[in-house]
């Protein structure tokens, strides 16, 4: 008698088994937190181009000019 340890649809599956054998744990949360962190950059910066626009453009009428 043969002992096999086959769980579920393990037996049913055509391709070979593939194991994993380096994974970076975290990954994909250094991934998001790097897009969040360009995001807010990105908005921080439109922001300070903003305020520049705002002040070359209304600053000459609020001096007085």
């Amino acid at each position: 008698m043969s002992q096999h340890n086959i769980i579920g649809s393990e037996a049913f599956t055509r391709g070979p088994s593939v194991i994993i054998r380096k994974y970076k744990a975290g990954g994909m949360r250094r991934r998001r937190s790097k897009t969040i962190a360009t995001f807010i950059a990105g908005a921080g910066a439109m922001l300070v181009v903003g305020l520049i626009t705002a002040a070359a453009v209304y600053g000459p009428t609020m001096a007085g000019g």
